[in-house]
């Protein structure tokens, strides 16, 4: 009976020591080779851990298509929807932004999909737009107003650019006039009376001959169709310097017909209808 405790005690190892033992015949074990596309769990010293083989990174080709493309033209967002669409896509108009959304993979009648792939057609307002869009309502300098103005001839239409220069130019060459009135003509036209404060001049009256109404030619968004405004000129006589101005009539709703058309045009080009709204 003693020579066989003996015999155990000699044999038996420690927790510890045991532990040890495992630790080493793992590390001396052969690698095994992992398949990709699985997930795997092993028991370590430190616990079980996993090993994900799952995600793209592991693959030659990613599992879906998935992020968000933002164009700036109606031909670029038609050229990324028919590259990537398919019957189940859709298409989504938000006249407050003025943005166009196509969800290239919605759900479909009977699952869901991702919805994580995306193309944004976000249209961006001409220099031009937001230049005469700054000022709409404001009143300016003779000066500032004159610049204005010159700066700006090319959306000019009626009265043509010619004339328009030929007022601006009048309107620099009085700047230190004092006006005193300003009358309404029967052809439509403004004459602002005025007398001469420079030294060479002082005393001198004139009278300055404006229109009441203008037409520019504005194209609101990049890429976009032009349109025509009506500009009421607006003037201020207070019994020195002359402030002028416009007021472009109704600007709001030639940016929403902008918008329109552009949806339109999308909408002739596609298969399925243009949702009026902005997906989830």
């Amino acid at each position: 009976m003693t020579s066989f405790s003996s015999s155990y005690n000699t044999l038996a190892a420690t927790p510890g020591e045991a532990q040890v033992i495992v630790d080493t015949a793992l590390l001396a074990a052969e690698p095994a080779e992992l398949e990709v596309g699985k997930v795997y769990a092993f028991r370590t010293p430190a616990g079980v851990e996993k090993v994900d083989l799952t995600g793209d990174e592991y693959k030659n080709a990613p599992s879906r298509k998935k992020g968000t493309t933002t164009v700036r033209d109606t031909a670029s967002f038609l050229a990324y929807y028919g590259k990537h669409a398919d019957e189940s896509s859709e298409v989504y108009a938000d006249a407050e932004r003025f943005t166009v959304t196509a969800v290239l993979d919605a759900d479909t009648a009977g699952a869901a999909r991702w919805g994580g792939h995306r193309a944004i057609l976000a249209l961006r307002q001409t220099d031009a737009w937001k230049q005469w869009g700054a000022l709409d309502g404001k009143l300016m300098g003779q000066e500032q107003f004159a610049e204005f103005l010159e700066d700006h001839l090319p959306e000019l239409l009626e009265p043509d650019a010619a004339t328009m220069l030929e007022i601006a130019q009048s309107i620099q060459g009085v700047a230190k006039a004092e006006f005193q009135s300003g009358t309404r003509l029967s052809s439509g036209e403004r004459k602002l009376a005025y007398v001469e404060t420079v030294t060479a001049k002082a005393g001198q009256k004139g009278e300055l001959v404006i229109p009441e109404t203008f037409t520019v030619g504005l194209v609101p968004f990049e890429g976009g169709e032009g349109f025509k405004l009506t500009a009421r000129l607006r003037y201020r006589i207070n019994g020195g310097p002359l402030q002028l101005g416009y007021k472009l009539e109704r600007p709001a709703d030639v940016l929403r017909t902008a918008f329109q058309g552009v949806v339109t045009a999308i909408g002739e080009d596609i298969t399925v209808p243009v949702l009026n709204g902005s997906p989830a």
